[in-house]
């Protein structure tokens, strides 16, 4: 992701194909809580799938809703500037 730019995809279910494509650039340890920690086995037990395949998805996740924001943020920035008048002559209808 150079030059600051967010990765844009939205996983729609547990998808262990998309996970596995990552390449492994970074290691990383998490420590979780040990009830967050059953809650991730249950649920990885139940999609079989890894807890590791669960916690990218949930990353993935996070980084997608914020470019959401981002767009939408942007494009409401945008209605607003360029549709003043407009919005205007709408507020006093």
């Amino acid at each position: 992701m150079a030059g600051g730019s967010v990765q844009r995809f939205a996983p729609t279910n547990l998808d262990t194909e998309m996970v596995s494509t990552y390449p492994l650039e970074m290691a990383m340890t998490i420590r979780l809580p040990e009830e967050l920690d059953r809650a991730l086995d249950a649920i990885a037990e139940a999609e079989h799938v890894s807890k590791h395949a669960l916690v990218l998805q949930g990353v993935e996740l996070i980084v997608a809703r914020r470019a959401r924001r981002v767009d939408v943020d942007d494009a409401i920035d945008f209605v607003l500037s360029h549709d003043a008048e407009l919005l205007r002559r709408l507020e006093d209808a």
